[in-house]
């Protein structure tokens, strides 16, 4: 296959986007751009194509690949699986970002929402907190703990010493379970009510605590366990 530089300007894919803009492009012309380079016999815009095709075109998949799978496809190096990664991640963090941009929780759905891209695929526990204006407006979304299969270690001064930094009047808890069972444990049930002694020390309300388990979800609150 020719090199894209013997392509004429309206096909590279950088030229196409400084020119047409950066909307045009498709995903194989924007992993190109990524890429930079091909291997001595397909050029970065077949690489990207390759990438697309192991992911079976879907970015998200692609997103949740490792760099050692990556490495695993001809012309992906190290220094270019990173880059691709990181890429991805920044366009989540970044679509993240928008839906939470002035959002307000008026229930376990839409704070359920907010949280289900990160959690519903793990295959280890995580702990997250939303942190909320009185009027239940978003404030930020900050993961507290990283931990195994079956649990992870969670600090409630940790957690609140988030909440104030941000001057927070309202959280909400949110671990997953990586087994698919939707059922708080006895742990989950001592924990949610520890933390909600200590909000109330601290004029912090703990408005739910959602467990995500897979594509469902499991609400303290709904439940009237708050």
């Amino acid at each position: 296959m020719s090199s894209i530089k013997t392509w004429s300007e309206d096909d590279r894919p950088r030229e196409k986007f400084c020119s047409k803009g950066k909307s045009v492009l498709s995903d194989a012309e924007l992993l190109a751009i990524l890429l930079r380079s091909g291997t001595g016999k397909v050029n970065a815009l077949e690489v990207g194509r390759q990438l697309l095709q192991a992911a079976n075109g879907d970015l998200n998949k692609l997103a949740k690949s490792s760099v050692k799978q990556l490495c695993n496809i001809p012309g992906i190096g190290k220094v270019k699986a990173i880059t691709i990664l990181a890429a991805l991640e920044l366009g989540g963090r970044k679509q993240a970002s928008e839906s939470m941009a002035a959002s307000k929780i008026s229930g376990s759905q839409d704070a359920y929402h907010q949280v289900k891209h990160l959690l519903e695929d793990l295959e280890h526990e995580e702990f997250w907190i939303l942190n909320l204006s009185r009027n239940n407006t978003i404030i930020n979304l900050i993961c507290i703990s990283k931990g195994g299969i079956s649990g992870t270690v969670v600090d409630p001064k940790i957690i609140f010493n988030q909440a104030l930094e941000v001057k927070s009047s309202g959280i909400i808890l949110f671990h997953n379970h990586p087994s698919g069972n939707l059922q708080p444990s006895s742990q989950d049930i001592a924990l949610t009510q520890k933390i909600q002694q200590a909000g109330q020390l601290l004029d912090i309300q703990v408005l739910d605590h959602i467990i995500v388990a897979g594509k469902r979800y499991y609400s303290f609150a709904d439940e009237g366990n708050m």
